[in-house]
């Protein structure tokens, strides 16, 4: 493979990797305390470094003096990334390849597998999360401080309002397993910001820290200050202002996160990872242009996250790394980072962390599995597949088709949910035309916004990516967990609360 940084001076070279060699040694003395950033909804466009239309400073700085992850892929919606991220394994393998846990949903990812948090306490990190839960609370056992976390302040469902923190007629918000009703009527992401405050100034330095931040900017509802809207005076389309704003406000959350590391004296040691969840979504402001598609979809606007790695180890590079990444990978990567074992043997990632570190390597990852869905449609399914530059879709790639500007809302397919909409999206692929029956083939290298299908001119590249798809709906998944409502799920038999207790 190809170095992603051909042309540079070799004696450019020596030196950045001699430097390199210094940062990464002294670094790594003691392990790094570690940061995890998930941003909601974020597209590729929707962010300073890769479109300056977005005010993102302080993001944007940590991207430009780390390395950017121009192929770092995550799974289409919330859940199955956040699954991926913290277990290392493919959705698929764990029955959460179909949409998102839903409130009413007797769901949680299974109880057998470890995460990446349980590791990291057991080798003496302090660890945290704030934000967005999404991995099921049917039963306390699914909650943050029962899978790892010594401590939580957020939300446990997908959407909630960024002010009374209601969702769906029901309130959702916690203090580790408190109900913490106190903080209805303030901004979330200022609270946000307030406890990763309190967390870092109280750290025990002797330790290192596991910092989960999964903010549930910039998912809608499209809540924001008056004052980051004040900072768009001339984007008209106001879904897209609101948005923007949005990113904005996470931004200023980043930078007090920054502040607070360097007034505590732990930046220089500290290794910061930031990507989206998924692709924006198209209908409500996000935008991911030029790649094809948005959020739900297996397209590259829907998979394929902005993304970066910050930290000592890294130098100040300031590079663009094209090497693919995928979201189950950080769980390997984090661990060999802090210097821990492995000892799952059962993963579906792969340490990225010496071609992250070299950066001029090839990545360890040639292969990516999007996603392997048979509850949408019965024959196909929703599945796709990438193999070195070539790209296979077997099956509806989700609801949106087309390339969006900015402020430019969905088309075509919409936006179609496919639980409120099933019988609508089953008439539509029964009556579409012979071309829109679901069959892609890309050449990402040169052809990396999906605008060419190659299907039907590489019939041989076609069976071998099918073949391997094949593999894996035969050998490793299993059959997606997404049942229907429970009533004991209803907010109602608890004081109005989205609880815990009833699976």
């Amino acid at each position: 493979m190809d170095s992603p940084f051909l042309g540079s001076p070799p004696l450019l070279w020596a030196v950045i990797l001699a430097v390199l060699a210094v940062n990464t040694s002294e670094a790594l003395k003691k392990p790094p305390n570690i940061v995890f950033i998930f941003a909601d909804d974020l597209g590729w466009n929707d962010i300073g470094f890769n479109n300056p239309d977005i005010i993102s400073p302080h993001i944007d700085g940590l991207a430009n003096s780390g390395v950017i992850l121009e192929q770092s892929y995550v799974q289409p919606v919330c859940t199955p990334s956040r699954a991926a991220m913290m277990t290392g394994v493919y959705p698929f393998r764990l029955g959460l390849q179909h949409l998102v846990i839903l409130s009413d949903q007797a769901v949680c990812v299974p109880f057998d597998r470890t995460f990446l948090p349980e590791t990291l306490k057991d080798a003496g990190y302090a660890t945290h999360a704030v934000g967005k839960w999404h991995l099921g609370f049917c039963n306390k056992k699914c909650t943050p401080t029962y899978r790892g976390f010594d401590s939580f302040l957020g939300c446990y469902n997908g959407g909630e309002d960024y002010y009374t923190k209601e969702i769906t007629d029901g309130f959702d918000f916690r203090d580790n397993e408190v109900v913490a009703y106190s903080y209805a009527g303030n901004y979330s992401t200022y609270q946000y910001s307030e406890r990763v405050r309190e967390i870092i100034s109280s750290h025990d330095v002797n330790k290192p820290i596991f910092l989960y931040l999964p903010y549930q900017s910039v998912h809608t509802p499209l809540q924001v200050p008056k004052k980051y809207l004040d900072m768009y005076p001339n984007m008209q389309d106001s879904d897209r202002k609101t948005f923007s704003a949005m990113v904005t406000a996470l931004d200023d959350s980043i930078g007090e996160l920054i502040e607070s590391l360097k007034t505590k004296g732990i930046y220089d040691n500290t290794l910061i990872v930031f990507s989206g969840d998924n692709g924006g979504m198209a209908a409500t402001g996000g935008n991911n242009y030029p790649l094809r598609g948005a959020k739900s979809t297996v397209f590259e606007g829907g998979t394929r996250a902005p993304a970066f790695v910050h930290g000592p180890m890294f130098g100040t590079v300031g590079v663009r790394y094209d090497g693919i990444i995928h979201a189950v990978d950080w769980f390997p990567t984090l661990l060999e980072a802090a210097g821990i074992e492995n000892t799952e043997s059962d993963l579906d990632g792969i340490s990225q962390w010496q071609p992250l570190i070299n950066q001029r390597t090839p990545s360890n990852r040639q292969e990516i599995v999007y996603n392997l869905d048979d509850s949408l449609i019965p024959i196909t399914g929703k599945a796709a597949i990438r193999v070195g530059d070539y790209k296979l879709i077997d099956g509806f790639p989700g609801a949106f088709k087309y390339w969006y500007q900015p402020g430019q809302k969905s088309d075509g397919w919409g936006e179609l949910s496919a639980r409120r909409d099933y019988t609508k999206i089953m008439e539509w692929i029964h009556s579409s035309k012979p071309d829109e029956k679901f069959k892609f083939l890309f050449n990402l290298k040169d052809d990396p916004n999906e605008h060419d299908n190659l299907y039907d001119q590489y019939p041989g590249i076609v069976k071998r990516l099918e073949s391997k798809l094949q593999y894996y709906h035969r050998e490793r998944s299993v059959p997606a967990n997404f049942p229907r409502g429970d009533r004991k799920s209803n907010p109602n038999k608890y004081g109005g609360v989205w609880s815990s207790g009833w699976c």
